[in-house]
C-alpha cells in the first residue's frame, strides 16, 4: 500500500514537473468589430488544398489548423460578414459557399467551385503562425472578382 501510495505521488509530481509539448498551430486574429469567414490554402506535399469556413468573431482569434505546420506558405481569404470587404491576394484557388475541403487548385469553375484571390503568408518555416487581420487590410473586391456569395457562418471544418 505504500508503494503504490508513494508511485501515485511521484507520477503526479512528474506530470506537474514535465513542461507540457510545445504547440504547432496556424491561427488567425481578426482585430475588427465585424465577424469575418476565413477560407486556407496550402500545399501539403505536391497535393494543393483549399478549406474553409471559419467564423472568426470580432476582436478574437481562432486556430484554422491544429498541429505541426505542413507548408512554409500558407493562402488566406477572408471576408467581412456584418460591414463587406475582404483581405485577398492574386494566389487563385477554389472555394464554395458552405463548409469545403477542395483538393486542387485548377479548373475551379469546370469543377464547380468559385474561383478567388488569396494572399500568401510566409511563416518562415515556423512551428506556429498568426495572422492578424485588420482594418488597414480591408479592402472592396475589384467588381469583376467579387466571390458570387458572402459565405454564411455555420459548421466549422474539422
Amino acid at each position: 500500500m505504500r508503494l503504490t501510495s508513494f508511485l501515485h505521488i511521484a507520477l503526479i509530481i512528474a506530470g506537474i514537473a514535465l513542461p507540457s509539448a510545445a504547440r504547432a498551430d496556424f491561427r488567425v486574429c481578426n482585430g475588427t468589430q465585424g465577424r469575418v469567414g476565413v477560407a486556407v490554402g496550402y500545399k501539403d506535399n505536391d497535393v494543393w488544398s483549399t478549406e474553409g469556413w471559419w467564423n472568426v468573431a470580432a476582436n478574437s482569434c481562432e486556430t484554422i489548423m491544429r498541429g505541426p505546420l505542413v507548408a512554409r506558405f500558407y493562402y488566406i481569404y477572408a471576408i467581412d460578414y456584418d460591414q463587406g470587404g475582404e483581405w485577398s491576394g492574386k494566389a487563385y484557388m477554389c472555394t464554395r459557399e458552405k463548409e469545403f475541403t477542395i483538393k486542387g487548385r485548377n479548373d475551379c469553375l469546370a469543377r464547380g467551385y468559385d474561383r478567388i484571390g488569396f494572399f500568401e503568408v510566409d511563416t518562415g518555416e515556423q512551428k506556429n503562425w498568426t495572422v492578424q487581420l485588420t482594418e488597414q487590410g480591408l479592402s472592396a473586391p475589384p467588381a469583376d472578382q467579387r466571390p458570387p456569395y458572402a459565405p454564411q457562418p455555420g459548421k466549422q471544418p474539422q
